[in-house]
C-alpha cells in the first residue's frame, strides 16, 4: 500500500499573512511587540507579542460568532471588512484577523473627500465599519450615506463606554473583545483568497477599488525585506537583505497611515520580523521627535512634505533623534537639496526613495547602490539615491514608447511605466471595464512617465493623466477644473501643478472671466471652499494655491486645455498669478 503524501502541507503549502503572524510570537511572546502612543492624550500602551496575538484571536471570534463574518475563497472574495482607523495598535490587529479568518479587509482612506468615502464604503458593500473615536466626526457626517450598506459600527477608543451619537448599531471593541477566548483555530485557506481591498484617491473619477490576495501580499513583503539598501556606515555598505530586516532589534515607527496603500508595506514587513513596533496614532512633528527619542526608533516611512516639516521645525536639536538611522521617503520625487539638508541637520540616518501605487500593493521601485558604486563619494551616492529607483526582485518594470517598445536608457527619452509581476492587482472590485483599461497586451500600465538611465535607474518624468501631487496625496485637477467652472463668472479654468519647495507641487488655477462679469483670485477660492469642501466634494488641501485670471488659456489645435505649453512657460503664467493660500490650505 503506497503511503499517503500531504502537498497542501508540503509543496503546496500556502503563503499566508498567518505565517506572519505567528512568528514574532513563537520566538519573542514575552517581549515588547507593539507600542501605541495616543496622539491626543500622550498616554502610551505597551503589549508583548503574546498579547497582541491573543487580543487578535480574539478579534478573529468577534468577527466569526458575534457578527457571523464570513470568509471567501479564491474568485470570491469573502464579506469586506472596513476600518476608519489611524495608526494605532487595533487598526494592527485588524490587519491580521480579518484576512487570516478570510474575510477582506477594507482600509478606508479618512483623507478622502466625505463623497469619495461614502462610495468605497458602499461599493465595496462593507458589512462591518470598525471606526477610531478620532474618526467619529467623519462617520456622523456620512452616517445617513451608508447606513443601509454597513450592518453594524464597532467603536474603538481608549476610553471605556460609548460616544452621544446618531450613529445606531454602534458598539464597543474593547467590550465585545474581553468577552471572547483567547486562542484561535485559523484556517488553512488557499492562498488566492482576498485578503485586502484598497481603494485608489479617485483623481480621474470615482476611486477604483485593487484586489489582493493572501499570496501577493506574502510574495511582495519577501521581496520588499529581500531588497538591498544603503546602510549607514562611512563606506555605504550595501545591507544582507532579509538577514538584515529580521534584525530584532531595529525599531520601526509606522508613519505612513495604514489606510494609504497597506502603510506601504510596514504591518506585514515588521510583524514578520518581529521587531518591535512603533504606532504614532496620527502624524505630529513634535510627537515624531518624541516617539524617536523615547523608544529610539531607528527607521520610518515619511512623505516630502513631512521631511520638509522636520527640516523646518524649531525645537529639532532639543530631541536625541540619534537612533535614526534610516528614513524612506515616496509618496512623492525627494528632492536631492531637501535630502542633503536632513542629512546634514541630522548625519546619523539616511533618506532614500522610491516608486508605488494602489494597484502595485505598493512597491514596486526602490533606490539603492549597485555594487560598483559602493566606494563612489557621498555626493554621487546621494544623486543615486534621490532617483527614483530600480524595480523590486520579482518584477518586471518597463518604460516604453506608445507602441510598447523599451525606451533607450539615455536618460532623456520619456515613456510610460507598466509593470507585471505577482503582486499587481489582477483586477478592481466589480469593475471588470476599468480592469481593461490598464491591463493592456499583458502588462498593467500605470499611467506615470519616466526616463531610465545608463545604469537602469528609473526617474519620473510627469504623469499622463496631469495629476499633482501634494504631500502625500493627489490633488484631481479634472475635479477642481469643473468645480471652478460651475462658478457664474468663470468662462474656462484650468489647473496644473507647478513646484513647491514644502508640498512638491501646489496647485495653479487659470481662470477666465465671462464677458460682463469681474472676479477676484480670492473668489475663486471663496466659490471652492463654498460649492467644493462645504459640499464635500473636496477637502481643503485640495485648494488651488496660485490663482490667475487671465484670458489667455493656452490650447491644442483641437481645443483641449495645453498644460504642456504651461509648463514650459510657466514663469510667464506665475509672474500674473496671486498668491492665494492661507489657513484653508493647512494640511
Amino acid at each position: 500500500m503506497e503511503s499517503g503524501t500531504y502537498p497542501e502541507f508540503s509543496t503546496h503549502y500556502p503563503l499566508l499573512l498567518t505565517t506572519f503572524m505567528k512568528r514574532p510570537v513563537s520566538l519573542y511572546p514575552q517581549q515588547i511587540g507593539v507600542v501605541y502612543r495616543n496622539h491626543v492624550t500622550g498616554e502610551y500602551s505597551r503589549f508583548t507579542w503574546d498579547q497582541w496575538y491573543r487580543r487578535t484571536a480574539q478579534l478573529a471570534h468577534m468577527l466569526q460568532s458575534q457578527f457571523g463574518v464570513k470568509p471567501g475563497r479564491p474568485g470570491a472574495p469573502g464579506d469586506r471588512i472596513g476600518t476608519m482607523a489611524l495608526n494605532t495598535h487595533r487598526h494592527l490587529e485588524l490587519y491580521y484577523a480579518v484576512p487570516c479568518m478570510g474575510a477582506t479587509l477594507h482600509p478606508i482612506n479618512v483623507r478622502l473627500a466625505p463623497e469619495h468615502v461614502i462610495y468605497t464604503i458602499n461599493h465595496a458593500q462593507d458589512k462591518i465599519v470598525f471606526i477610531d473615536d478620532a474618526v467619529m466626526p467623519l462617520l456622523e457626517n456620512i452616517y445617513d450615506h451608508i447606513k443601509d450598506t454597513v450592518e453594524m459600527f464597532v467603536y474603538m477608543s481608549d476610553r471605556p463606554g460609548l460616544p452621544e451619537t446618531r450613529v445606531k448599531n454602534l458598539v464597543s471593541y474593547e467590550a465585545l473583545l474581553a468577552q471572547q477566548p483567547d486562542q484561535y483555530d485559523w484556517p488553512y485557506l488557499h492562498e488566492d483568497t482576498n485578503a485586502t481591498l484598497c481603494y485608489t484617491t479617485g483623481t480621474t473619477g470615482q476611486p477604483k477599488g485593487a484586489m489582493f490576495t493572501h499570496r501577493q501580499l506574502y510574495l511582495m513583503t519577501l521581496h520588499v525585506m529581500a531588497m538591498p539598501s544603503v546602510v549607514n556606515t562611512p563606506q555605504h555598505d550595501i545591507d544582507a537583505g532579509v538577514g538584515a530586516r529580521l534584525g530584532e532589534n531595529a525599531v520601526p515607527m509606522l508613519n505612513t497611515p495604514m489606510f494609504h496603500i497597506h502603510g506601504w508595506g510596514a504591518p506585514f514587513i515588521n510583524v514578520f520580523s518581529a521587531q518591535k513596533i512603533v504606532l504614532p496614532g496620527s502624524f505630529t512633528v513634535q510627537g515624531f521627535c518624541e516617539l524617536v527619542e523615547r523608544e529610539k526608533v531607528t527607521s520610518v516611512g515619511i512623505v516630502p512634505t513631512v521631511a520638509a516639516m522636520l527640516l523646518e521645525y524649531p525645537d529639532l536639536d532639543k530631541y536625541d533623534l540619534s537612533s535614526l538611522t534610516r528614513i524612506g521617503v515616496g509618496g512623492g520625487a525627494l528632492p536631492l537639496g531637501l535630502k542633503t539638508k536632513l542629512e546634514q541637520l541630522m548625519p546619523n540616518f539616511r533618506v532614500s526613495s522610491g516608486y508605488g501605487m494602489t494597484e502595485t500593493a505598493p512597491t514596486t521601485i526602490m533606490s539603492f547602490v549597485k555594487k560598483h558604486m559602493v566606494d563612489w563619494g557621498r555626493e554621487q551616492i546621494d544623486e543615486i539615491m534621490v532617483k527614483t529607483g530600480l524595480p523590486l526582485p520579482g518584477l518586471e518594470v518597463r518604460v516604453v514608447d506608445p507602441d510598447g517598445n523599451p525606451v533607450p536608457q539615455d536618460d532623456r527619452t520619456v515613456g510610460e511605466i507598466v509593470i507585471r509581476g505577482p503582486w499587481v492587482t489582477e483586477q478592481y472590485f466589480r469593475a471588470p471595464e476599468r480592469t481593461a483599461e490598464v491591463w493592456r497586451d499583458g502588462w498593467f500600465h500605470t499611467g506615470d512617465i519616466a526616463k531610465v538611465d545608463a545604469e537602469g535607474y528609473i526617474v519620473i518624468a510627469d504623469r499622463l493623466k496631469d495629476v499633482i501631487r501634494s504631500g502625500a496625496e493627489m490633488v484631481p485637477t479634472v475635479l477642481l477644473e469643473n468645480l471652478i467652472s460651475m462658478a457664474d463668472f468663470v468662462l474656462e479654468a484650468m489647473v496644473v501643478g507647478v513646484p513647491d519647495p514644502v508640498w512638491g507641487e501646489k496647485p495653479l488655477a487659470l481662470v477666465s472671466l465671462r464677458p460682463g462679469h469681474e472676479a477676484s483670485e480670492q473668489d475663486v477660492i471663496d466659490f471652492l471652499i463654498r460649492h467644493g469642501v462645504d459640499t464635500g466634494k473636496i477637502t481643503k488641501w485640495m485648494l488651488p494655491r496660485l490663482v490667475a485670471i487671465t484670458r489667455d488659456i493656452p490650447k491644442t489645435s483641437v481645443g483641449k486645455y495645453n498644460k504642456k505649453q504651461v509648463r514650459e512657460q510657466l514663469d510667464r503664467f506665475l509672474a500674473i498669478a496671486k498668491d492665494v493660500s492661507g489657513p484653508a490650505h493647512s494640511q
